[in-house]
C-alpha cells in the first residue's frame, strides 16, 4: 500500500486555489531542512553591514551610523535608503515568501504587468497601515520602549529588545509556517471565507506581517531612525519615517516581481498551472522555508547567541 503522504492530497492553497499536492510529506521536510541550513549559514555581520551598509553609504554619501539626523528631510531621505539597504537582512527572506502566490494567468505582457500590480498594492497597504500605527506610537513614546535602549546584553541574559525581536518575529514566522502547511492541505485555510468577497485578503495580511518586521527589528540602521523618531516626539514624522522604511525594504522585491510578471510571467504561470496542486505546492515551500528560517533565527538560535541554551549548528562565517 502506497505511503498516505505519496497520495494527491486535496490543498488548500493558500491564496492559490485548491488543488492536488503531490508527495506533500517529502514538501514538508525538505522545506523544513532547507529553513534550518539556512539558519545554520547566514551571517547577519556580512549582510547588515557589509552588504547593508555599502548600499546606504553608496546612496546617502557619508555613513549611516555616524551620520546625525539633523533634519525631517534627512531623516526621511534616511529611512527609504535603510530600508533599501536593509532589503537583504534575515527579517526580509520571509518576504520572498510572498510572491508565488501572485502570479497571473494573463496572456499579454502589459496584462501581466497591470495585474501584478494589484496584489502588490494590497501588500503595501498592510504594510503601510502597520508600520504607520508603530511609527505613530515610537513617535509618542519611543524613548520608554525597549528598542530604544542601545545596552549591549549580557551572555546568560535577554535584554527587553531581545525579548521583543523574539516575540514579533516568533509570531511571524509561525504564521508563514501554518499559512505553508495549509497550502499542503494540513490545515485549514484561514482565508478561505474571507478569500471568496476579498480576493487579496492573503496578500493584506502579508504587508501586515512585513509591517510588523519593524516591531522587532534590530537591524542597526533601523535602531538609528528608530531613536530619531522616538526622540522627535512627532507621531506624524514617526509614521512617516517607518512607511517609507518598509517600503524601501520591498522596492527591490517588488520590482522583482514586476519585471518577472512582464517578462517570464506567461510560461511560469503556464507552469504553476500545468499540473493541479504546482501552485499550491510553490507558495508552501516558499512560506515554510521562510517561516522556519524566521523562527529558528530570532528564536532558538538567538537563545544560543545569548549562551540561554549551550549550543546551535553556525558556520564558522556567520558566528
Amino acid at each position: 500500500m502506497a505511503d498516505i503522504d505519496e497520495l494527491p492530497v486535496r490543498g488548500s492553497g493558500v491564496g492559490t486555489g485548491a488543488g492536488e499536492v503531490r508527495r506533500r510529506g517529502l514538501l514538508l521536510v525538505v522545506s523544513i531542512v532547507a529553513g534550518f541550513l539556512l539558519t545554520v549559514i547566514w551571517s547577519a555581520e556580512f549582510v547588515d553591514k557589509t552588504v547593508g551598509g555599502t548600499i546606504a553609504r553608496s546612496i546617502l554619501g557619508h555613513d549611516p551610523e555616524t551620520s546625525p539626523l539633523a533634519s525631517v528631510a534627512a531623516g526621511t531621505a534616511f529611512a527609504f535608503t535603510s530600508g533599501l539597504a536593509g532589503t537583504f537582512t534575515a527579517c526580509n527572506i520571509a518576504v520572498f515568501g510572498t510572491v508565488a502566490p501572485m502570479l497571473s494567468t494573463v496572456n499579454s505582457r502589459a496584462g501581466r504587468a497591470v495585474q501584478a500590480l494589484k496584489p502588490l498594492g494590497w501588500l503595501f497597504l498592510g504594510m503601510a497601515v502597520v508600520s504607520a500605527v508603530y511609527g505613530a506610537v515610537v513617535g509618542l513614546v519611543g524613548t520608554s520602549m525597549p528598542q530604544f535602549s542601545e545596552a549591549q546584553p549580557a551572555p546568560g541574559v535577554l535584554s527587553g529588545r531581545s525579548v521583543q525581536s523574539m516575540v514579533t518575529f516568533g509570531a511571524i514566522g509561525l504564521a508563514m509556517f501554518y499559512l505553508g502547511l495549509s497550502s499542503l492541505g494540513y490545515t485549514r485555510d484561514p482565508f478561505a471565507k474571507a478569500a471568496r468577497r476579498f480576493p487579496y485578503v492573503q496578500q493584506v495580511f502579508m504587508g501586515v506581517l512585513v509591517g510588523g518586521f519593524l516591531i522587532g527589528r534590530p537591524y542597526p540602521l533601523f535602531r538609528q531612525l528608530f531613536r530619531d523618531a522616538a526622540e522627535s516626539g512627532n507621531p506624524l514624522y514617526g509614521a512617516a519615517a517607518f512607511v517609507l522604511q518598509s517600503m524601501g525594504n520591498v522596492v527591490i522585491v517588488a520590482l522583482l516581481f514586476f519585471v518577472m510578471a512582464y517578462f517570464a510571467g506567461g510560461r511560469l504561470s503556464v507552469w504553476l498551472t500545468a499540473r493541479p496542486g504546482r501552485m499550491a505546492a510553490v507558495t508552501a515551500v516558499t512560506l515554510i522555508v521562510a517561516g522556519v528560517f524566521t523562527f529558528l533565527y530570532w528564536d532558538v538560535r538567538m537563545l544560543a547567541r545569548r549562551e540561554i541554551i549551550p549550543w546551535y549548528p553556525i558556520a564558522p562565517w556567520a558566528a
